[in-house]
């Protein structure tokens, strides 16, 4: 089984290796390519990769590269995690917005917007190549903003599914909390990509008993505090919200602390910058602690079980994201998939996030729990942006890009929407092509 990961010389990579080595029977890897443009990334974090694989005893090879059409030729998979523009482009859109009184932010508002014009023409190139390379490949988008760029591969085609660790990582806490095994807990998880509720928390499947009126009831100020939320607004939408909403739910909170401190971008370079001095060393065998404080957590776990679940592996007893597997039957996971009428509300090709049935077929969303007016509302109206968004990034612009931002909740003022829109353009003309 050849693999490829497309920005694999991001500091992420040794968290999905750990998780290659430590799964060898759900997945069984026998070839790793890591391809990057980069090689200052990418030869300690490869070094890094064949050690922890070594430690492991895992027999697969792995291969740097900076040739994309070799690493993904052959390839049963392709993992992509990039980020056109660096660190250095995630500190201009975490930094430009607050200049306008918006959130300034990688993923979400204009600096998302910003990301995805960046990044969607780079993947659909890339998607292209791993078509007349392989045409049953899958790819496996972890790149974001994954709702747009997931899109943005579904609409033309592509076999690919979108993933994000926001879920796994709630899995978890919740299974710690309840002291269970994390398979165990299988979340109500709707929304769209870093836009989401758990709407139910179930013990032993997608069927079983709901405990999350007695973890909110138990576990409510911890919950809470994880998410930066006061408690009583979670007892009041009976739900427990990912840490994303907190942007729309306390915006002006979030925008008075950002212009306080330094950018997480500024953060995660001064973390990179370590963790490939460490990466460097030969004698470094395991993912260091501190790739924890990076980000991605249980990044590793939730992309085993998804690959593993399309290339007909998956596993006989659970899934790594909430669901029960086994047999012939599909894993249950948390994606980012096509729509098709599971929230009747949005068009088909909208990309949503929720539980699914994986197999080799693809992805098969499950049926989700009635939302309320409260939920619905904030999907429709980013969905309607990300429609618009997506139509920036494809097609260029100044009108469309300031459509976006007008559509988009966090902004929505025309005044607003043309600084923001001059602001974007002139951070990133050297990657916009029409501009």
């Amino acid at each position: 089984m050849k693999l490829a990961v497309v920005g694999g010389g991001s500091t992420y990579t040794p968290e999905l290796v750990d998780g290659f080595a430590r799964l060898r029977d759900v997945l069984p890897v026998t070839e790793l390519v890591l391809a990057d443009p980069a090689p200052d990334r990418l030869e300690p974090v490869g070094g890094l990769a064949r050690r922890i694989l070594a430690r492991a005893g895992h027999p697969a090879e792995v291969t740097t590269t900076s040739d994309l059409d070799a690493a993904v030729a052959d390839a049963d998979a392709v993992l992509l995690q990039l980020r056109v523009g660096g660190q250095a482009a995630r500190e201009r859109d975490e930094t430009w917005p607050l200049e306008c009184g918006c959130v300034g932010q990688e993923t979400t508002g204009a600096g998302g917007l910003a990301k995805a014009l960046r990044t969607v023409p780079v993947v659909l190139d890339i998607a292209e190549r791993v078509r007349r390379a392989n045409p049953g490949a899958w790819i496996v988008d972890f790149t974001n903003p994954v709702g747009i760029v997931t899109r943005a591969l579904l609409n033309e085609g592509h076999r690919a599914v979108g993933l994000c660790n926001v879920a796994i990582g709630l899995q978890r806490k919740f299974a710690a909390l309840l002291e269970v095994r994390p398979e165990e807990i299988h979340l109500d998880h709707v929304g769209l990509n870093h836009l989401t509720w758990e709407l139910g928390v179930r013990l032993g499947g997608p069927d079983g008993r709901d405990v999350l009126p007695g973890l909110l009831a138990g576990h409510g100020a911890a919950i809470a505090a994880d998410l930066r939320l006061p408690e009583p607004l979670l007892h009041r939408l009976g739900a427990v919200p990912s840490y994303y909403l907190r942007y729309f739910y306390a915006h002006d909170e979030v925008v008075a602390e950002m212009r306080t401190r330094p950018s997480r971008a500024a953060e995660v370079a001064a973390m990179e910058r370590r963790l490939l001095e460490m990466y460097a060393d030969p004698a470094l065998d395991t993912k260091p602690e501190l790739l924890g404080r990076r980000g991605g957590a249980y990044y590793s776990e939730a992309a085993v079980a998804l690959v593993a679940a399309l290339l007909g592996g998956g596993r006989d007893g659970t899934d790594g994201a909430g669901g029960t597997g086994g047999g012939a039957r599909a894993d249950v996971q948390v994606v980012n998939v096509r729509n098709d009428g599971t929230l009747p509300f949005l068009p088909d090709d909208a990309v949503i996030e929720v539980p699914a049935e994986v197999s080799p077929a693809g992805a098969e969303p499950l049926p989700v729990p009635p939302l309320s007016p409260l939920h619905t509302g904030l999907i429709a109206a980013v969905t309607a942006y990300e429609h618009l968004a997506l139509d920036a990034a494809l097609r260029g612009g100044r009108d469309r890009v300031f459509a976006a931002l007008l559509a988009h909740p966090l902004v929505g003022q025309y005044a607003l929407a043309e600084e923001l829109t001059d602001r974007l353009i002139a951070h990133n003309r050297e990657h916009l092509s029409w501009a």
